[in-house]
């Protein structure tokens, strides 16, 4: 396996739905590349499979699952992973990526991604299978915060430290969902700015926009609105706080015709270059810093 760090910068990119196909195709936006959900290309031949081909032609591709299940207690998957090298094979993605979770017990998949209790015990099982599937695959692997609305008691260590170590340990790379953080921050009264702080900035590969249902009492990340306000503003800081990072727009219910999920992506890549001109003018100094203020 490589000893690099992070692969190559991809741009801004969007979630490759079925709905838009023939119009990407036909009109080939201005999308840098596009993530696929890896589930739904793991059959050979097919429609999908045969759309993802033409695709591929025009973009770059990362792959994205959704049942790994790196966190669970069931012996990993090896039936899984052979297929999902094997798509790999095929398309050769950028790099692929599954969720921090865990999303079944005794063979039973619940579709869910399930959150984990942040401990020492939790983090050794998970740096191990991490490794095991890192292995097979012959190459790092992004793993994304899931937003959750529950947290277990025995739990030791919050949730960015132990992404952190994760990464350190494990040896992998973090697809930070800044949705999934804000959500998560609301339902459980943390500060999602002290979370990006604390996130290893050499290990945040993919960076991933969305938006949620707002209950009043609580968030439910349902990935079928537009990105609100806030959720930029914790975008920009997270690229002043990493630099450059591949990001996406992900829509995955509720999907609007292409042209408004690339009016979306235009405001990520206008704000995305307002925060790196910020991060660029301060590491140059308070002097440099200023410029840029006034020239706002």
């Amino acid at each position: 396996m490589s000893s690099t760090l992070r692969p190559p910068y991809l741009g801004y990119g969007l979630g490759l739905r079925r709905q838009h196909y023939e119009m990407i195709l036909q009109e080939k936006p201005a999308v840098d590349w596009f993530e696929i959900l890896t589930e739904n290309y793991l059959v050979d031949g097919g429609k999908p499979l045969h759309y993802l081909e033409r695709v591929r032609a025009d973009y770059s591709l990362v792959m994205h699952g959704v049942s790994l299940s790196i966190g669970g207690a069931d012996p990993l998957n090896l039936d899984y992973l052979q297929r999902v090298k094997k798509l790999a094979a095929r398309i050769e993605p950028a790099w692929i990526s599954d969720h921090l979770c865990w999303t079944g017990v005794d063979g039973t998949n619940m579709h869910d991604l399930l959150p984990l209790p942040f401990t020492e015990e939790a983090l050794r099982h998970l740096v191990a299978r991490v490794r095991q599937v890192q292995d097979f695959l012959g190459q790092k692997i992004l793993l994304e915060n899931v937003s959750s609305y529950f947290q277990y008691a025995h739990s030791t260590i919050s949730e960015w430290e132990f992404l952190r170590e994760l990464a350190r340990q494990a040896d992998c790379l973090l697809l930070v969902d800044i949705n999934n953080i804000y959500v998560s921050a609301f339902n459980h009264e943390f500060d999602a700015s002290t979370y990006l702080q604390n996130l290893p900035c050499d290990r945040v590969q993919q960076l991933h926009l969305a938006g949620h249902l707002n209950r009043g009492d609580y968030l439910i990340d349902t990935h079928d609105q537009s990105v609100i306000e806030p959720v930029w503003r914790l975008y920009e800081e997270a690229l002043r706080l990493f630099g450059p990072v591949s990001t996406m727009i992900e829509r995955d219910d509720n999907i609007p015709p292409l042209a408004e999920l690339l009016a979306e992506l235009a405001q990520a890549r206008e704000l995305g270059a307002g925060a790196l001109a910020e991060r660029h003018a301060s590491l140059q100094g308070p002097s440099a810093y200023k410029v840029a203020e006034a020239g706002k």
